[in-house]
């Protein structure tokens, strides 16, 4: 067996995925919504730029609503993904439709199929779709990795009614993923450790 070559690097079966979640249109256009990590989009395009020169996976992940009313819906220019993070030739595409990356789409059987056991998941938003898709990732047995300084949220009221911040919300989504379904790091250690590992 031959494995595919890119960028002068062999895509091994411990070469990490990188997971992009729901980098779309829709989600750039939310600036009447308080958010955090401003920085989040360049982090992300760091990470993006990292596994394309190492010939790394990546796989785009997009939402496309089954409600006619969303901008996520199919034919909206909110479903189109950001023009910074759309992929490239040779880089894996899954469309969802529901908040879980795992749950009724070919994710799983395309990692399973390349014998790809570590994931590094990034994107929007922190507490519904990056939280759902980790959850499932590690209970599947996937090595999973949040890049918590590469995701970001939005400012919500919690089930009392209490308003929190972006900040708040991301920082308890965070705390749920921690050990029990993933290791959480930063872009900078993620560029300085995981991509000289393979």
């Amino acid at each position: 067996m031959h494995l595919p070559i890119c960028h002068g690097h062999a895509v091994t079966p411990d070469s990490p995925a990188l997971i992009l979640i729901d980098m779309q249109q829709c989600m750039a256009s939310l600036d009447a919504v308080q958010r955090n990590n401003p920085g989040a989009e360049a982090n992300i395009a760091a990470l993006l730029d990292a596994w394309r020169g190492r010939g790394a996976p990546i796989v785009h992940v997009r939402h496309i609503s089954r409600s006619p009313d969303s901008g996520f819906a199919p034919g909206q220019p909110g479903a189109l993904f950001q023009p910074a993070f759309a992929p490239r030739a040779g880089e894996h595409v899954v469309e969802k439709n529901v908040p879980d990356a795992f749950v009724s789409s070919t994710l799983e059987r395309w990692l399973r199929v390349r014998g790809i056991d570590r994931l590094v998941v990034v994107g929007v938003s922190t507490n519904i779709s990056v939280e759902c898709s980790v959850r499932s990732a590690g209970n599947l047995g996937f090595a999973v990795t949040a890049v918590e300084d590469a995701t970001f949220t939005f400012a919500r009221s919690d089930y009392a009614g209490v308003a929190r911040s972006a900040s708040e919300v991301h920082a308890m989504s965070l705390s749920n993923m921690a050990g029990e379904y993933a290791t959480v790091a930063s872009t900078k250690q993620l560029l300085a450790t995981i991509l000289q590992t393979t």
